[in-house]
């Protein structure tokens, strides 16, 4: 992509943007996907999203309905080609054109450059924290949680079954007269009260023992309207109990054979669970100390600066409460309405934003610099299990300019917390480094 930048006089700069037909291309691919994903629509494996928007949609022409999304993948690679770091994300400016596959495509961009603060004090923070506390008790439960996944299920007295109880039962289904493969067995464990199967199913096994035959239907739960019902013949092969494994050494030996005893086992997982509280001890600490530097904050923050970060945080929430297949306006009503909504977001965004600010200043203040593994260090923090991934994905999509923020940021809050005066509850306050 061809950038050239032109400085405003109002201190925004103008930038003229030329993607190349290949990038264009790829700028259609990535809003085909996401077009169909913004659809509720999937595409499967050995599938093309031109053919399941046809397919599922009636769309014949799939370029055409995702232009914007075209349009809007190529916007942060422009900003990120003259390494400016915005206010917040740009708007393209078209012109008239219109982007086509197999041709370049032109579009402009008015950035709003991210505005410098200064402080009105540089000395260190003073935050106070709660002493570091490891519970023991939760090794205890999480080595309880990794035999019960190799827990079995034996036979056990005969007993009516109730709504937590297990059994091995066999099952001759039936709907529209047809045998049901997948449901039909001639002996498999049912555990009660695990919603494997319609509620229907599991009211029907109440009360059944060893031994007990019935005969019942039931309907399938987002069925087309008029579906037959399942029908069933249910027999309790054998009432079955629970057999939750002891943590032994042969135990351990025989099923997890990467470690060497049962007082290994333990050791490891008091070691995960320990690194895992303490990286969430230094976040608390990190986080006590750029709020206590962003009350040194004195600036006022635009308009458009709010508005923006403001619906970032709302595509959050939604996007959040999707995956979680809550509905939004739910959500909305259980935080007290629309209004103390909105305003619980106002609030959360100013403390992004001058947290965010704060951090640049002292950033500035002290002269630091990036390096290579400060970029690195930002990736490990998103994910520290491939932070190479998380920096190849961001720098290939444009995104390089939000990485490097967040990697000066995040390097300003360790050296603000290094340099803090950390006051831990019950004990005498450390001295701050110099």
């Amino acid at each position: 992509m061809k950038v050239t930048e032109k400085k405003l006089a109002d201190g925004r700069y103008e930038l003229t943007a030329v993607a190349a037909t290949a990038e264009v291309a790829q700028a259609f691919n990535v809003a085909h996907y996401s077009f169909l994903a913004n659809m509720g629509v999937q595409v499967g494996p050995g599938q093309t999203p031109e053919k399941v928007a046809e397919e599922e949609l009636g769309i014949v022409n799939l370029d055409m309905v995702s232009q914007q999304l075209a349009v809007d993948y190529l916007v942060p690679f422009a900003v990120d080609k003259r390494n400016l770091c915005p206010a917040y994300p740009p708007k393209p400016i078209l012109e008239g054109n219109m982007i086509k596959r197999g041709e370049t495509f032109e579009f402009k961009l008015r950035v709003t450059p991210k505005p410098e603060y200064e402080l009105t004090s540089y000395d260190p923070v003073t935050i106070t924290v709660p002493a570091f506390k490891f519970d023991e008790a939760q090794v205890d439960q999480q080595v309880r949680q990794v035999l019960e996944s190799y827990a079995t299920y034996v036979r056990c007295d005969p007993h009516p079954l109730g709504e937590n109880d297990a059994a091995r039962i066999k099952v001759e289904a039936v709907q529209g007269g047809q045998p049901h493969k997948y449901l039909s067995t001639e002996g498999r464990t049912y555990i009660m009260g695990m919603n494997l199967l319609p509620e229907g199913f599991e009211k029907s096994l109440i009360g059944m023992t060893e031994g007990d035959t019935k005969t019942f239907s039931f309907d399938v739960p987002g069925a087309e309207e008029g579906a037959e019902p399942i029908e069933c013949t249910v027999t309790v092969l054998e009432c079955q109990c629970k057999e939750v494994p002891e943590l032994t050494d042969e135990w351990v030996t025989k099923n997890i054979p990467m470690v060497r005893d049962a007082a290994a086992l333990r050791g490891s997982i008091r070691e995960s669970l320990l690194a895992e509280q303490q990286a969430q001890y230094r976040e608390m600490q990190l986080s006590l100390a750029a709020d206590e530097l962003g009350s040194r904050f004195t600036g006022k923050i635009d308009d458009e600066v709010y508005e923006a970060m403001r619906e970032t945080l709302m595509q959050n929430v939604k996007g959040s409460l999707a995956q979680q297949g809550v509905q939004f306006d739910e959500f909305v009503a259980m935080q007290g309405g629309i209004q103390q909504f909105s305003m619980m977001l106002m609030v959360q965004a100013r403390q992004m934003l001058v947290q965010g600010y704060s951090l640049d200043a002292l950033f500035r203040h002290e002269n630091m610099d990036l390096t290579d593994e400060d970029i690195l260090a930002a990736c490990r923090a998103m994910n520290p299990a491939d932070p190479t991934t998380v920096r190849r994905q961001m720098e290939g999509n444009g995104q390089g300019f939000v990485l490097r923020e967040t990697a000066g940021r995040l390097k300003a809050n360790r050296w603000l917390l290094e340099h803090a005066n950390v006051v831990v509850e019950g004990q005498q306050p450390a001295p701050a480094a110099e």
